[in-house]
Protein backbone atom coordinates (compact mmCIF):
# COMPACT_ATOMS: atom_id res chain seq x y z
CA UNK A 1 0.00 0.00 0.00
CA UNK A 2 3.13 2.60 0.64
CA UNK A 3 4.39 2.18 -2.82
CA UNK A 4 0.91 2.39 -3.76
CA UNK A 5 0.52 5.50 -2.14
CA UNK A 6 4.23 6.73 -3.34
CA UNK A 7 3.69 5.91 -6.54
CA UNK A 8 0.48 7.80 -7.48
CA UNK A 9 -0.32 10.25 -4.32
CA UNK A 10 1.18 13.02 -6.34
CA UNK A 11 -0.54 12.50 -9.33
CA UNK A 12 -3.65 12.01 -7.81
CA UNK A 13 -3.64 15.42 -5.46
CA UNK A 14 -2.77 17.80 -8.51
CA UNK A 15 -5.63 15.69 -10.67
CA UNK A 16 -8.01 16.08 -7.50
CA UNK A 17 -7.08 20.25 -7.28
CA UNK A 18 -7.64 20.40 -10.36
CA UNK A 19 -11.53 18.58 -10.11
CA UNK A 20 -11.83 20.54 -6.60
CA UNK A 21 -11.32 24.02 -8.31
CA UNK A 22 -7.84 24.80 -6.29
CA UNK A 23 -9.56 23.87 -2.83
CA UNK A 24 -6.49 22.11 -1.23
CA UNK A 25 -8.02 20.45 1.61
CA UNK A 26 -11.10 19.51 -0.22
CA UNK A 27 -8.60 17.90 -2.54
CA UNK A 28 -6.55 16.47 0.19
CA UNK A 29 -10.35 15.20 1.39
CA UNK A 30 -10.45 13.50 -1.81
CA UNK A 31 -7.15 12.05 -2.16
CA UNK A 32 -8.05 10.28 1.33
CA UNK A 33 -11.25 8.70 0.20
CA UNK A 34 -9.78 7.62 -2.95
CA UNK A 35 -6.72 5.83 -1.09
CA UNK A 36 -9.35 4.77 1.33
CA UNK A 37 -11.21 2.66 -1.42
CA UNK A 38 -7.92 1.14 -2.85
CA UNK A 39 -7.19 -0.24 0.61
CA UNK A 40 -10.62 -1.56 0.93
CA UNK A 41 -9.75 -3.31 -2.58
CA UNK A 42 -6.61 -4.55 -1.91
CA UNK A 43 -6.98 -7.96 -2.81
CA UNK A 44 -8.76 -6.82 -6.06
CA UNK A 45 -6.57 -3.69 -7.60
CA UNK A 46 -5.20 -4.78 -10.93
CA UNK A 47 -1.51 -6.34 -10.94
CA UNK A 48 -0.07 -4.28 -13.90
CA UNK A 49 1.15 -0.57 -12.86
CA UNK A 50 -0.50 1.13 -15.85
CA UNK A 51 -4.13 -0.84 -15.13
CA UNK A 52 -3.90 0.40 -11.78
CA UNK A 53 -2.94 4.06 -12.19
CA UNK A 54 -6.30 4.05 -14.91
CA UNK A 55 -8.43 2.25 -12.09
CA UNK A 56 -7.07 5.07 -9.01
CA UNK A 57 -7.72 7.61 -11.66
CA UNK A 58 -11.34 6.14 -12.41
CA UNK A 59 -11.88 6.26 -8.40
CA UNK A 60 -10.82 9.56 -8.15
CA UNK A 61 -12.91 10.78 -10.63
CA UNK A 62 -15.91 9.28 -9.04
CA UNK A 63 -14.73 10.55 -5.46
CA UNK A 64 -14.67 14.09 -7.40
CA UNK A 65 -18.39 13.95 -8.61
CA UNK A 66 -19.19 12.57 -5.56
CA UNK A 67 -18.09 15.95 -4.00
CA UNK A 68 -19.54 17.91 -6.38
CA UNK A 69 -23.15 16.31 -5.96
CA UNK A 70 -22.46 16.88 -2.32
CA UNK A 71 -21.59 20.35 -2.78
CA UNK A 72 -24.27 21.02 -5.16
CA UNK A 73 -27.04 20.47 -2.48
CA UNK A 74 -25.75 22.81 0.71
CA UNK A 75 -24.68 26.03 0.03
CA UNK A 76 -21.23 27.23 -0.70
CA UNK A 77 -19.07 28.27 2.16
CA UNK A 78 -16.10 30.44 2.49
CA UNK A 79 -14.19 28.25 5.09
CA UNK A 80 -10.93 28.95 6.10
CA UNK A 81 -10.79 32.52 4.58
CA UNK A 82 -9.85 35.44 7.50
CA UNK A 83 -11.73 38.37 6.14
CA UNK A 84 -10.76 40.91 8.56
CA UNK A 85 -7.94 42.25 6.89
CA UNK A 86 -10.70 44.80 5.09
CA UNK A 87 -10.12 48.04 7.10
CA UNK A 88 -12.70 48.92 10.06
CA UNK A 89 -15.38 51.36 8.91
CA UNK A 90 -16.30 54.51 11.03
CA UNK A 91 -19.05 52.44 13.26
CA UNK A 92 -19.33 48.97 13.69
CA UNK A 93 -22.36 48.66 12.21
CA UNK A 94 -20.69 50.09 8.75
CA UNK A 95 -17.77 47.31 8.99
CA UNK A 96 -20.13 44.32 9.71
CA UNK A 97 -21.99 45.98 6.50
CA UNK A 98 -19.12 46.22 3.83
CA UNK A 99 -18.16 42.68 5.42
CA UNK A 100 -21.64 41.18 4.52
CA UNK A 101 -21.57 42.79 1.25
CA UNK A 102 -18.16 41.34 0.28
CA UNK A 103 -18.93 38.18 1.07
CA UNK A 104 -21.99 37.99 -1.13
CA UNK A 105 -20.02 39.55 -3.71
CA UNK A 106 -17.61 36.96 -3.38
CA UNK A 107 -20.16 34.14 -3.18
CA UNK A 108 -21.59 35.65 -7.00
CA UNK A 109 -18.39 34.95 -8.36
CA UNK A 110 -17.54 31.49 -10.59
CA UNK A 111 -15.43 29.48 -8.68
CA UNK A 112 -12.22 29.79 -10.25
CA UNK A 113 -12.61 33.72 -10.03
CA UNK A 114 -13.36 33.45 -6.32
CA UNK A 115 -10.24 30.70 -5.65
CA UNK A 116 -7.93 32.81 -7.46
CA UNK A 117 -9.10 36.36 -5.64
CA UNK A 118 -8.75 34.53 -2.40
CA UNK A 119 -5.29 32.56 -3.58
CA UNK A 120 -3.88 36.67 -4.32
CA UNK A 121 -5.42 38.96 -2.45
CA UNK A 122 -6.21 36.76 0.83
CA UNK A 123 -3.25 34.28 1.23
CA UNK A 124 -1.79 36.96 -0.35
CA UNK A 125 0.66 34.25 -2.78
CA UNK A 126 1.65 35.24 -5.88
CA UNK A 127 0.49 34.70 -9.82
CA UNK A 128 3.30 31.79 -9.70
CA UNK A 129 2.63 30.17 -6.68
CA UNK A 130 -1.64 30.76 -7.45
CA UNK A 131 -1.27 28.96 -11.17
CA UNK A 132 1.20 26.13 -9.61
CA UNK A 133 -1.48 25.81 -6.62
CA UNK A 134 -5.03 26.07 -9.01
CA UNK A 135 -3.11 23.72 -11.86
CA UNK A 136 -3.09 26.69 -14.82
CA UNK A 137 -1.16 28.38 -16.67
CA UNK A 138 0.05 32.00 -15.03
CA UNK A 139 -2.06 33.87 -17.63
CA UNK A 140 -4.98 31.96 -16.62
CA UNK A 141 -4.74 33.42 -12.82
CA UNK A 142 -4.27 36.96 -14.12
CA UNK A 143 -7.17 36.78 -16.47
CA UNK A 144 -9.61 35.41 -14.36
CA UNK A 145 -8.01 38.21 -11.22
CA UNK A 146 -9.11 40.75 -13.68
CA UNK A 147 -12.52 39.50 -14.48
CA UNK A 148 -13.35 38.73 -10.85
CA UNK A 149 -12.31 42.18 -9.74
CA UNK A 150 -14.42 43.95 -12.27
CA UNK A 151 -16.96 41.44 -11.34
CA UNK A 152 -16.77 42.72 -7.40
CA UNK A 153 -17.16 46.39 -8.83
CA UNK A 154 -20.26 45.93 -10.86
CA UNK A 155 -21.55 43.89 -7.89
CA UNK A 156 -20.54 46.10 -5.22
CA UNK A 157 -20.82 49.49 -7.09
CA UNK A 158 -19.11 52.50 -6.82
CA UNK A 159 -19.53 53.32 -3.16
CA UNK A 160 -17.52 50.69 -1.59
CA UNK A 161 -14.01 51.79 -0.14
CA UNK A 162 -11.35 49.70 -1.65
Amino acid sequence: MRTLVRANADTLHRYLLRMANGRWEAAEDMLQETMLRAWHRIDDLPAEEEALRRWLFTVARNVAIDASRAQSVRPTEIVGVDVTWIPAAGSVADAVVERQALLGALQELSPDQRTVLLSLYVRDVSVAEAADVIGVPEGTVRSRSFYALRRMRELLGPGFRR
